[in-house]
């Protein structure tokens, strides 16, 4: 049973674990691409995409910026705002599609960089609502007493997995990276319930055919039509599925917290459409409003859209304590996942000093930097000495 709760039941409340959001960041590329500049080379126009999706922009990382690079600003931001230091991390968990390698993990490259090394580090693949699933299993350790604190990233440079010669699918995607903070505390709040559903009868409407396919062998593409290493996606099924368990998802993690969907303050959506996020909005009951929406600057980032927007929902001010936010994703698997949060950032501790902490996070990465270059020096020179012994 894939419902997870932390509120109602006979514990008492003052005594259990609770995994708070302690600290929030976002990155996106430095170029933005309009749907102006995409009409220059695809056959499409402003008023075409804006009417369909929402869409005005998106970000696109250049030949300098991959997932792992945008991850690892995001986190260093949600560092800051929790002020603490990446050595306190105990788990890192990156959610993307667009992982820097098969492996090693991004979530390892981030982990290195930080100097998080207490930290265990992996990425989760749960395309779209894969930062749902990772902040789940985040809070449930934290919950579960295994860990203190846990930085959850969601990132995707999706322009490099596109088929830009596809109208469909090339408009709608953009890249970026959100990343969050959370922490134990016995103040009741923060994660109370979640959600997770898969239908992998519908991994043949919306995916990214690569080495472990069955069709790995052939280059030009794979059994239902679509490219090698490019997404495909059935437009108008997925809509339809994305509208149905939004509403779906959101009700059960409702139930399973204790409380009706008229308490929810704020819902914070996958970014893919416009029009998905209102027919939702409609199925629920739920004033327009209260769906945070930024898909007009940024499109689809996959697992990157929920932080994002909670970022920009954090300083907008849109966010208050003691708020009820609905977190929910959608997308390949097919699979889908909502959370249920009650906000309310614990007050730091006194030893949590700020500007003395900001300067040894900064150490911290500078001797990241040189641990990782001297690491490397050493393995290249015992390589030659091996090969001049031989």
């Amino acid at each position: 049973m894939a419902t997870f709760s932390s509120g109602g039941g006979e514990k008492n409340e003052a005594t259990e674990r609770h995994a708070h959001v302690v600290g929030w960041g976002m990155a996106v590329p430095e170029s933005a691409l309009t749907n102006e500049e995409l009409s220059t080379f695809v056959e499409t126009s402003d008023e075409w995409i804006f009417a369909r999706t929402g869409i005005r922009q998106r970000y696109i990382a250049d030949e300098g910026e991959s997932t792992a690079t945008l991850a690892y600003k995001a986190a260093q931001q949600a560092l800051e705002i929790a002020d603490i230091l990446p050595t306190d991390l105990d788990l890192i968990v990156v959610a993307t599609s667009t992982p820097e390698n098969i492996f090693p993990s991004t979530a390892s490259l981030v982990q290195d960089w930080l100097n998080a090394h207490d930290a265990g580090a992996f990425d989760l693949s749960a395309a779209c609502s894969g930062f749902v699933y990772a902040l789940n299993m985040a809070a449930d350790s934290i919950r579960a007493g295994s860990i203190q604190s846990a930085l959850v990233i969601g990132a995707e440079t999706m322009s490099r997995i596109l088929d830009w010669q596809d109208r469909s699918t090339c408009i709608l995607f953009g890249d970026g990276a959100g990343a969050v903070v959370l922490q134990a505390s016995e103040v009741p709040g923060g994660v109370l319930s979640s959600v997770l559903r898969s239908d992998g009868a519908g991994s043949d409407l919306l995916g990214i055919p690569s080495v472990g396919s069955i069709d790995a062998d052939d280059s030009r593409a794979s059994s239902n039509g679509a490219k090698l290493y490019k997404m495909y996606m059935a437009g108008s099924e997925v809509f339809r599925f994305a509208t149905r368990v939004i509403s779906e998802s959101i009700e059960q993690t409702c139930t399973a917290a204790g409380i009706q969907v008229n308490d929810i303050d704020l819902v914070i959506p996958h970014q893919a459409n416009l029009r998905i996020l209102q027919a939702a909005a409609r199925k629920l009951g739920l004033d327009a409003d209260k769906f945070m929406s930024n898909v007009e600057r940024y499109g689809n980032t996959s697992a990157a859209s929920i932080p994002i927007a909670l970022c920009e929902a954090i300083e907008q001010k849109r966010v208050q304590d003691k708020d009820h936010i609905a977190l929910v994703g959608f997308g390949g698997g097919l699979a889908w996942a909502a959370m249920l949060i009650r906000w309310g950032v614990p007050e730091p501790s006194e030893q949590q000093g700020s500007m003395f902490n900001r300067q040894r996070r900064h150490v911290q990465y500078r001797i990241a930097k040189w641990r990782s270059r001297s690491r490397r020096w050493r393995r290249r020179v015992n390589r030659k000495v091996r090969e001049i012994r031989v």
